[in-house]
Formats: C-alpha cells, structure tokens, sequence
C-alpha cells in the first residue's frame, strides 16, 4: 500500500523529518519476504502488540513511554496500549488504538479519532482494540503470524501478541520472527539517514562534552550536558542506553553508569575519561565513545594506550567489506593490542603464542562491536545457524556473521585495565609468563580507553557516521581551542562588567 507523502515524524527546528513512507517500506520488505517463504500460506496476517504504558512501582507515576521495537519498525506508532496488523497478500496494514474514556480529555488531552492516526501514520485502516477479533473475522485469514522468539543479545522472549478472542483463529508463533528480524538486520535508505542524524547530533553533544569537561567537575554533570544537548538540538527525549561518564579508575568499568555507580565521581586532573553516550530520535539509536584527558593533555602513557586502541579501530574500519566475518575483525583488534602493548612494554614475548593463549581478552574483555538500529544492540546476532564462539573475549561477541551490506554496526576496541581481571592473569602460568609485572604496576588505577564509532556496510567497504575528534593532535587541539574561547569569553564578559 502506499504511504501518504504528508505524514512525517518532527521534532521541530532543525530536527529531522522522517516520512511515513520508512515504515511502510518495512512492511513490503517484510510482506516480501513471507510470500516467499513456503511455509507461510496465503490469507496470513503478521498481528503485533505494541509496548504498553508502565507506572513505577506501586504509584501512579508513569515511566516515560518508548515504543516496543519490533512495532515501531512495522508502523512507527508512538502511542502506546496498541496493536498492528498486516495482510501478507496485500500489504494493508491496520492499526488498533485504545478506547480511551471520557475522563482522559480531562487530564490527558485531546481524544483524537481514528481517523487522526491514520493520516499520522499514513495507514489503511485504523479501529480501536475492542473491535480486533470482529475486524479479523471478517478478513477470514488463514493463519495469524505472531512474534515469538528469543533476543540473542539480553536472553528474553519477545512478548507475543495477545487480545480476547484470539482463540478463534489459527494461530502460528513461529513464523515470523525469524523473518521479521532479518529484515531489521539490513536498514533502508530512509532508516540510514534517520541513523546518520543520530550520529550527528550525538556526535555534537560529544564535542560539547569535551569542550565543557575539566576536573572538578562531577562525572553526571557531563551526562547531562549531554542529554540536554541531544534533546534541545535534536529532539532526542531518550538516549540509547544508560550514559556511561567514566573518569579515572571507573574509566575501566564497562557498564558504568548503573545505579549502584551513578556517574556520581569528581573528574581530577590527569586522569582519563571514557565517555559511552548515544541519543536516539524516534526510536533509532547512536552509540558512540570518546576517551580523552580531563585536562586536555596526554601523558606519554596515556597517548601510548590511546593510539594503540586508534590503530586497531582504523585496522578494522580499513578492512570491513561484505562478507568479512565478524569474528575475523576482533581477532584483528586484539593481535594490534597485543603487538601494542608489546612495544609499550607491558608485555613480552611472541605474539602468536600470547594469541593461543587468550591473552587479548585480558585487556578487551567484551566483544568489538554490535548490530545497531532501533535497539542499541539490535536484533539479528545470532540467527539459526550462526554459533557462539566458546572463547575468551570472542564469547561476548553479539554477532558472529559474515557482514553484508546495509547492516549497521558498531567499532569499538579498548584496552583496559580492571583489577580482578589482572589478577587472574597474573596468577595463570600461561597467561603470566608473557606479563611485565613491574610495567604492569605503573598502568594500575589507569582506567581504560574504548574508541567506538557506527558504521554502515557499503558494497566496497564502509561508511563511517561518527564525526568527532579521534587523533591525538585533534583532541588536543580541541580542547585547547575549547578552553582558549571560554577564557576569551570570561575575558570579554569581565570587560563589559
């Protein structure tokens, strides 16, 4: 069915306009695939639940509504208590919106018609939830495909689409899943462009961040500087995950930031700081890093550590193309790590042994990277037929396929120096024999450096969408133009005064 050319997603300003037109794009590729599939009869209809409403708790405090991915993909909805649905032969797509009572104009707002939503989303049919079954009988399919498979990435079964009176139709779970996130895993033209401006706007709330940081400051207040910006720039109301603003020794905590550890340290001068922050706009997501010195400054150590994380990155971005496998690339970053951290002089010996013994994963403990798309970790890592590799470091991979075109990832080696990790090491024969010990020390309580950009796969390589500061000399130098105008403007300011 074709979408109306009106109906756009905006935020306003300079934000982004998102056409309608992306979804209805998701469903024919969708549509697509299913017809083609000889399992799938004719007469199907795909049925999605959308997210619902949550409070915290016990209270009547609402959480702050997001979309549930797989319905967003399909139809781009942003309210919530919905359902979708899709006929496979002809593509129509209805949606199904809550009944809401009198009192919600009251405290709410406005009770639009549906009418309202189906010139919003540019759809066929819009009816409200109690009228599903009714509406379904009366299309007489032959089967209803709903969602139900595992996330290879958090472990969880999708929730599975469910209403009164589903019970009357021939029902298959299987199906779709499957098929709905191989289609995910390859992003249009329109999804592209919606993740290249979540690249570009968080990518200048990154360089906010490194013009505004200095020690003093409080680790949180670079989080929500940028937050603010991703949201008064770019009309970004969630970010992609939980903000991770490592300064010092919590630079070497891969998922900082949590509430047991709430970004809640005071930067200090000379320390380093790792930056993981990633907005998202209508639910596509960026995940991006910025390690650097609080100070602007590198040590000798600290610019060692940086530029052999900077070489293994552009390595891989040099030799990503369809068809490289992903594991292949993470064995790329650790050999440069570990040849780096040779000629630092952490460690000794032959390089090829160091390698048989997983030694790479004591200084990158997590896999290179991750699909990207609507989820940070997108869906799609480990389809039937693609295993896991039991190894140290390559097990925490959240992919393990052969790359194709149009698929969205992250790059993002580090190198990192976490206490109990160490140790462990240091008390393997195996391990410690390739260890200088008194180097060692001088790197404890150092932190870590993780270098992460988002790629897309081309047909001749890649295209990189992340636009900050990398090389030393850049950062250094931006930086210092970053302090050289704040002090011009305090100049300026005490003047007027």
């Amino acid at each position: 069915m074709a979408a109306r050319s009106n109906s756009v997603y905006w935020m306003g300003k300079d934000s982004l306009v998102v056409s309608m037109t992306l979804f209805a794009e998701n469903r024919r590729r969708l549509c697509e695939r299913l017809r083609v599939n000889p399992n799938v009869p004719r007469k199907s209809v795909v049925v999605l639940q959308g997210g619902e409403q949550t409070q915290r708790y016990c209270t009547d405090t609402d959480n702050i509504f997001r979309q549930e991915s797989f319905f967003h993909w399909t139809f781009g909805v942003t309210e919530a208590g919905c359902y979708g649905t899709i006929d496979v032969d002809t593509g129509k797509s209805i949606v199904f919106i809550p009944k809401l009572p009198e009192s919600y104009a009251t405290w709410m707002g406005k009770i639009h018609p549906p009418e309202h939503f189906k010139q919003k989303y540019a759809l066929d049919e819009v009816h409200y939830t109690c009228n599903i079954a009714d509406t379904l009988s009366k299309i007489q399919p032959a089967i209803l495909l709903t969602l139900r498979g595992v996330n290879t990435d958090s472990g969880s079964t999708c929730r599975e689409a469910s209403f009164e009176g589903i019970s009357q139709f021939q029902v298959n779970n299987v199906l779709l899943h499957p098929e709905i996130v191989e289609c995910r895993l390859l992003k249009t033209d329109l999804e592209l462009e919606v993740l290249r401006y979540t690249n570009r706007i968080s990518s200048e709330a990154h360089k906010e961040v490194m013009r505004n940081v200095k020690p003093g400051k409080k680790e949180y207040e670079m989080e929500s500087l940028f937050q603010h910006y991703c949201y008064s720039r770019g009309g970004m109301r969630h970010t992609s995950y939980t903000c991770i603003c490592g300064s010092g020794i919590n630079s070497a905590v891969l998922h900082y930031g949590h509430a047991g550890a709430p970004n809640d340290k005071t930067i200090e001068d000379g320390e380093m700081c790792l930056f993981d922050l990633g907005g998202e706009y209508y639910c596509y997501s960026s995940d991006i890093t910025c390690s650097f010195p609080a100070n602007g400054s590198f040590t000798t150590d600290q610019r060692a550590i940086y530029e052999a994380v900077l070489k293994s990155s552009r390595a891989v971005m040099a030799a990503i193309k369809p068809g490289v496998s992903w594991p292949d690339m993470h064995r790329l970053a650790d050999r440069i790590h570990l040849e780096e951290l040779t000629k630092i002089g952490i460690l000794q010996g032959n390089v090829d042994e160091m390698v048989k013994v997983h030694l790479g994963a004591i200084f990158m403990p997590h896999g290179l990277g991750h699909l990207l798309g609507i989820d940070v970790h997108d869906v799609g890592g480990y389809p039937e037929g693609v295993e896991r590799i039991n190894l140290p470091g390559l097990k925490n991979l959240r992919t393990a396929r052969l790359l194709q075109e149009r698929m969205v990832l992250t790059i993002e080696p580090g190198i990192y120096f976490i206490d109990h990790v160490l140790d462990k090491a240091l008390a393997d024969p195996t391990q410690s024999c390739f260890i200088k010990n008194e180097v060692l020390q001088r790197f404890r309580g150092f932190g870590g450096v993780r270098i992460e950009d988002d790629i897309a796969v081309t047909s001749t390589g890649m295209e990189l969408l992340t636009c900050v500061p990398r090389t030393v000399e850049e950062i250094e130098a931006f930086m210092a133009d970053a302090v050289k105008a704040s002090k011009d403007f305090d100049h300026l300011v005490s003047k007027k005064l």
